[in-house]
């Protein structure tokens, strides 16, 4: 367990400088350049995510069961996740109808993603995983309402934008609910072990 919540602290602690230190952000891009800040932020960034991934894993071996959630929960949490993916597929083409209503379409995603997970998983690693991730969306949310967003003034919805991004979503979401989330986490939403 302690080093899902290692990898969580560097993951997501990394993903929070503009939350809590954006002043510093900006220092340090300045002081580095954009390129080696990205950089150092993404070599960061995986560290923490291959951490998250390993812990989640062992920890999973010996659950610590907290709740047994009920099977309609379950079915909520597919389709939260069917609308979870839409929006994370929103959040580019910048002219689709989701990113210029919702603006930050992929963090909106993460919330949706994270919540439906606490809702169809019932263990301590759950708890933590999902619980932490629903945190840090709900913080970098309220954050990021707070700064200037980069879009056109008077951008119009394109159609063929918003259609390409919905379908995207229920692609990706049905090739996790009918195998790759199994593939992946050896779980299948669906119940099949």
């Amino acid at each position: 367990m302690s080093l899902l919540i290692i990898g969580l602290i560097i993951f997501l602690g990394s993903h929070s400088c503009r939350i809590f230190a954006e002043p510093w952000r900006n220092h340090m891009i300045d002081r580095l350049g954009e390129v080696k800040w990205k950089g150092l932020y993404t070599i960061i960034s995986l560290i923490g995510l291959i951490l998250v991934v390993v812990g989640y894993g062992q920890a999973r071996q010996a659950p610590i069961v907290l709740w047994q959630p009920a099977t309609y929960l379950i079915h909520i949490a597919i389709l939260l996740n069917l609308v979870a993916f839409i929006f994370l597929a929103g959040s580019s083409p910048s002219n689709n109808a989701i990113r210029l209503k919702l603006k930050h379409p992929m963090i909106l995603g993460v919330k949706v993603w994270a919540l439906a997970h606490l809702l169809a998983n019932g263990t301590l690693v759950d708890l933590i995983l999902f619980g932490s991730f629903l945190l840090w969306a709900v913080l970098d949310f309220r954050s990021a309402r707070k700064r200037p967003i980069h879009m056109p003034e008077n951008a119009a919805i394109s159609t063929k934008a918003t259609i390409t991004v919905v379908v995207t979503g229920i692609v990706i979401w049905a090739a996790f609910i009918f195998g790759l989330h199994q593939y992946l986490i050896g779980v299948s939403p669906l119940g099949a072990r």
